[in-house]
C-alpha cells in the first residue's frame, strides 16, 4: 500500500490517497483546537492515542453490526480506511447535559437527560458549524430523507453500544460527535474517529473529566486523561 498525495488536512487529521482507489490513509495529529478553532495548542501523544483508540472501538462496533470505514492500524499514528465521501454533517448525541447545550438551554451541567438528544450540525468552519434540522439537511441537499433515516438509526444504535461498552470500563458517556460517509459501493458507514477529542467521558465514581474538556477549560493533566482512556479501552 503506497501513500500518495495529501487530499485533506483538518484540525486533528490528515487524509492521503493511496495507490488503491478504494483506500485512504489517515494520519492523526497532536494538534488540538477548541471553540471552532479559536483556541489552539498541542496535546503530547494525542495522535497516537486517538489512532489506537479509534481502531479498537471501530473494530468493536463492526462486531456489533455497525459498518465503519476502518480497515486496520498501519503505524502509531496512521490507519488504513475505506475511501469515503463524507456527509458535511456532524451528528451529535447527548445523554447528559454538558457543554454548549447548557449555555443554549440553561441546563445544569451533569443533568441526566430523560432521553438522548440527537442533533445535526452543518460541518462548515466558516459558519461555526451551526446546528440544523432535517429540513435544512434536505433543502441544502446535504443528505436525502432516506439517508437521514439510516444515519439516525445507526447513531442511536451506536449510542446504545457505546454507553454499555464504556460503563463496563467505569466511564459515563456524556455525549459524542460522529460523522458518516459513503463508500465507493454507496454504503453509508461510520467514519472519522471516536476518541477523547470527539466524546465527553466522565469517570463513574468521581465524575473526573477524561476528554478534551481538560484542554478547553485549562483543567490540566490533559495527556494523563487521554492516556487513561486508552488504558481503559485496551484493558
Amino acid at each position: 500500500m503506497e501513500k500518495l498525495e495529501q487530499l485533506y488536512e483538518g484540525k486533528a487529521k490528515k487524509v492521503f490517497k493511496t495507490d488503491q482507489p478504494d483506500a485512504f490513509i489517515i494520519e492523526y495529529k497532536d494538534d488540538a483546537t477548541a471553540f471552532n478553532g479559536e483556541k489552539k495548542g498541542s496535546i503530547g501523544g494525542k495522535g497516537v492515542i486517538n489512532n489506537k483508540m479509534t481502531g479498537v472501538i471501530f473494530t468493536m462496533l463492526e462486531k456489533h453490526g455497525i459498518p465503519t470505514h476502518f480497515v486496520k492500524i498501519l503505524s502509531e499514528n496512521e490507519q488504513l480506511v475505506q475511501a469515503v465521501t463524507i456527509f458535511p454533517l456532524e451528528v451529535i448525541i447527548r445523554n447528559t447535559a454538558a457543554g454548549s447545550i447548557c449555555k443554549r438551554l440553561g441546563l445544569e451541567e451533569g443533568l441526566k437527560l430523560k432521553a438522548p438528544i440527537f442533533e445535526f450540525c452543518y460541518k462548515n468552519d466558516d459558519f461555526g458549524d451551526p446546528m440544523i434540522n432535517d429540513y435544512h439537511v434536505i433543502a441544502m441537499e446535504l443528505a436525502t430523507p432516506e439517508e437521514i433515516e439510516i444515519i439516525r438509526e445507526m447513531t442511536f444504535k451506536i449510542n446504545d453500544i457505546l454507553k454499555a461498552y464504556f460503563l463496563e470500563k467505569g466511564i459515563n458517556l456524556i455525549d459524542f460527535k460522529i460523522e458518516f460517509g459513503k463508500n465507493n459501493r454507496g454504503q453509508i458507514v461510520l467514519a472519522d474517529e471516536i476518541s477523547p477529542d470527539t466524546c465527553r467521558f466522565w469517570d463513574v465514581k468521581t465524575n473526573e473529566k477524561l476528554d478534551k474538556d481538560r484542554f478547553r477549560r485549562n483543567l490540566g493533566n490533559i495527556e494523563e486523561a487521554y492516556e487513561e482512556m486508552l488504558k481503559r479501552v485496551q484493558a
